[in-house]
């Protein structure tokens, strides 16, 4: 980040769905038994994600109409039980839930906050054994909320000026799908959107298919590869689309709102330059398309990096696409494990923009290392240890995790051996999950040293060294 078809139901149906969702009682909606946590206790957002279930696939239906701001989706999500249930939560903000089943089966419906907790039958709940798949189908419907970031920028879903863009980082998923919406908990999707004729849906991954019918457009978006939630994206509005293939056969999907198009054209023609550049240096994309989404500025406070198709909120510069497509590696492959690890992400997004300045522009890498050394800005706090959930997209983040990387390419002193443990650390996470943990002890163990010093003075100091030595 850079600052940053309804379904008809019988009378009897819907009657049903009634009675279950409003004779749900108390504070935990009486739930017994084994449920699952109600958060995942993320350092900076506690209440994020839930417990005892690990989500496989979302298969997500939405019929938007931008003009009266109103969604109606559909949220079919097949999960993997991580213990027996006797009921499990769902993170949804703001819409209104108009039914659950679970195993074909109607669900209790208790919801607190963005706490939407789901209790089958007893039937059902008698099956959910640990290490078994189920099903939940979840209809709901309403006014999409945008949120307010700690730090104030804004996410969810965002109005724009002919249409709309999600955007998820860190909480705003929540706004416009139910989910375990938790980077430690990444699964693939099918990403249906219908929208008025005339405009376009576009979303993460492959586009599977378009269909146009009765004044309406369906765009149907496929993303095969584990995405974390706050990863996915859907942007609607006129764009001036192209599409191609890159020589190794990876699908490019470039969409630019068609006032800004003249003006991105020139860099987005980059996009796959900057794929191959990124590649030698950080291991084979890990993803089968890439591209991007261009806004208007104006639309959005800031780029984040959207899986596979980074989004900017106007024409990019080059290097904040070389920025946004280095997350395509650290971040969107290798997804944090909580927020608290956020530096593994801005730190490698950053110092790949150094990379590239060094490679294209002459620029040495050790220039903005000593920059960056200056700007008291880089000090206020460790980079692995944000004090709140306002500070974990603020500059030590950045420019201080940068340091990080650059001081560890000075511990190994060997350029040939740095990026084989570069590419060595994307291959051994590729489509998972890591901590800053795991981190230190993969360099340590890749280097035969004991970077104590190292860690303790460029990623948990408090202040400043009096040199950089």
């Amino acid at each position: 980040m850079d600052q940053r078809t309804p379904v008809r139901r019988t009378a009897r149906a819907a009657a049903l769905v009634l009675l279950v969702l409003t004779t749900s009682t108390g504070c935990t909606g009486g739930v017994e038994g084994t449920p699952g946590a109600s958060g995942l206790r993320d350092p900076y957002f506690p209440k994020l994600g839930n417990g005892g279930y690990d989500v496989q696939h979302y298969d997500l239906a939405l019929d938007v109409d931008p003009a009266a701001h109103r969604l109606r989706g559909t949220a079919t999500i097949t999960a993997r039980a991580t213990q027996d249930l006797s009921a499990f939560d769902l993170d949804l903000v703001g819409l209104t839930v108009d039914s659950v089943t679970v195993e074909g089966r109607p669900a209790a419906v208790h919801r607190a906050g963005q706490e939407l907790t789901l209790r089958p039958d007893a039937e059902v709940a008698g099956r959910l054994h640990k290490g078994g798949t189920f099903r939940t189908v979840v209809r709901y419907s309403g006014s999409p909320r945008t949120l307010t970031d700690p730090d104030g920028s804004k996410e969810g879903w965002l109005r724009t000026a002919d249409g709309s863009v999600a955007l998820g980082e860190p909480t705003g998923s929540m706004a416009w799908f139910p989910g375990n919406n938790h980077p430690s908990d990444k699964a693939s999707y099918d990403i249906a959107v219908t929208v008025p004729e005339g405009l376009t849906a576009v979303s993460n991954g492959e586009l599977a298919s378009r269909r146009t019918s009765g004044g309406a457009t369906t765009f149907h978006w496929h993303v095969p590869e584990p995405m974390a939630s706050y990863l996915v994206t859907v942007a609607i509005g006129r764009f001036d689309m192209k599409e191609s293939t890159t020589p190794d056969g990876i699908k490019v999907f470039t969409a630019a709102d068609t006032t800004v198009a003249a003006d991105s054209a020139r860099v987005l023609a980059r996009v796959p330059e900057v794929v191959k550049w990124e590649a030698e240096r950080f291991g084979p994309y890990p993803f089968s398309a890439t591209g991007a989404i261009v806004e208007r500025s104006g639309d959005a406070g800031y780029a984040l990096e959207t899986q596979d198709r980074p989004f900017f909120p106007g024409p990019p510069g080059t290097g904040l696409l070389v920025h946004e497509m280095a997350h395509q590696w650290f971040g969107d492959s290798v997804t944090p494990e909580s927020w608290r690890d956020m530096w593994l992400n801005e730190g490698f997004a950053t110092y790949a923009e150094w990379l590239w300045e060094a490679d294209k522009e002459g620029r040495p890498v050790q220039d903005r290392f000593d920059a960056a050394f200056k700007n008291e800005a880089n000090w206020a706090f460790p980079p692995a240890d944000p004090p709140t959930a306002a500070d974990i997209s603020q500059a030590p983040v950045y420019g201080r995790g940068a340091m990080v990387i650059h001081r560890i390419r000075q511990a190994v002193d060997d350029d040939r051996r740095f990026f084989a443990l570069v590419r060595g650390w994307t291959k051994a996470h590729r489509h998972g999950n890591a901590s800053t943990a795991d981190f230190t002890a993969y360099v340590e163990k890749a280097t035969g040293q004991d970077l104590t010093k190292l860690w303790d003075t460029w990623l948990y100091g408090r202040s400043r060294p009096a040199s950089e030595d």
